[in-house]
């Protein structure tokens, strides 16, 4: 059954405990939409087009095998296009499988090891056993999707006080 609108979910493996649990659990807010592409000059373009999105970030992450490029679209979540450096990586092995579209969706979180071990109590099954830097000086974890039907979540936090991310 759906808790009626507006009441807080609970956020934990004892439902009456979590109801009591400060807001520093769980996710503060949507912070960005990955989505895989071939071309990211191309898709940025697009993407640029069709939100009138700003580029607010471009990297290029060897080790984790992706050129990204973040968009701001107006005051919502970044929209953050990621095309693989090659074809036997993360984003590569997604592309060849599924094709061009949405990888995941990440959260930001006030401490993503806190987030971690809360997740894993819970039984979820997590990609990262610890934080690990990510794109545009983040810290990340993803959550497997099989825990999460279907669906690839990423824990972000920002290494800066405020919802915005710094190069």
């Amino acid at each position: 059954m759906v808790p009626p609108f507006g009441e807080r979910l609970h956020c934990g493996t004892d439902p009456v405990a979590s109801r009591r649990v400060s807001g520093d659990q769980g996710a503060r807010r949507i912070h960005h939409v990955g989505i895989a592409v071939r071309d990211v000059a191309a898709a940025t373009a697009l993407y640029a087009l069709l939100t009138c999105g700003s580029v607010l970030h471009e990297a290029t992450v060897e080790e984790q095998g992706v050129h990204a490029v973040a968009l701001q679209v107006g005051t919502g979540p970044l929209v953050e296009l990621l095309e693989p450096t090659g074809a036997d990586t993360p984003v590569g092995r997604f592309l060849a499988k599924r094709g061009e579209g949405m990888h995941h969706v990440a959260y930001e979180v006030f401490d993503v090891g806190s987030e971690i071990d809360r997740l894993r109590a819970a039984g979820l099954t997590l990609i990262d056993a610890a934080p690990r830097p990510g794109l545009f000086g983040l810290q990340v974890a993803f959550v497997h999707p099989d825990s999460v039907r279907g669906v690839l979540c990423e824990l972000v936090q920002p290494l800066v006080a405020s919802g915005a991310v710094e190069d």
